[in-house]
């Protein structure tokens, strides 16, 4: 798992041993990040279920102005910190379940990625996304799923794209006006 682009790009980050943590894959994180190019740059970006926080380093390494970054997991925020400190970055990095997090935030965010473990349904956590107005009015909201869920209608967003890379799909989501 490396840093695909930007200032840090070529560095390898630290991964879980294992198939408990699923990071998205580069070719797919590449794929999102090519879409956002130009949404990225002085962005708030908030990566929820972050993992090892590969998503939210490569924001930061690619110019997001900020990133903050979500895991239930103590072992995820652990290694999401220990990445951001071996490319000496900064980012707000919270021990909470995303909904939590969503419920309770007051910040607005231009980019929400959600990944959630594959077996987990986070509709609610989109459907907080959408009622909480903690997405930005020209936002973006990304949900990795399995190609195998389907995701249904969510009030108050508008789905913009779905794309497929190997067993993920991503579905994009903005603000409905």
């Amino acid at each position: 798992m490396r840093i695909i682009a930007g200032k840090h790009r070529g560095r390898v980050l630290k991964e879980f041993k294992g198939r408990e943590v699923r990071p998205t894959a580069d070719r797919a994180k590449e794929a999102i990040f090519n879409i956002l190019q130009t949404e990225i740059r002085g962005s708030s970006f908030l990566d929820l279920f972050c993992g090892t926080g590969n998503m939210g380093i490569e924001a930061i390494s690619r110019g997001a102005a900020k990133v903050v970054m979500v895991d239930l997991s103590k072992d995820s925020v652990a290694l999401a910190r220990a990445n951001l400190e071996m490319i000496k970055e900064d980012a707000s990095v919270f021990c909470t379940d995303a909904l939590s997090y969503v419920l309770s935030s007051r910040e607005k965010f231009d980019i929400i990625f959600l990944d959630p473990p594959y077996q987990m349904n986070a509709t609610p956590v989109l459907e907080a996304i959408a009622k909480s107005g903690i997405l930005a009015e020209e936002g973006v909201v990304i949900y990795e799923h399995s190609e195998n869920f389907k995701v249904g209608e969510i009030d108050c967003l508008d789905h913009l794209n779905t794309r497929k890379y190997g067993i993920a799909k991503f579905e994009f989501y903005g603000v409905k006006l």
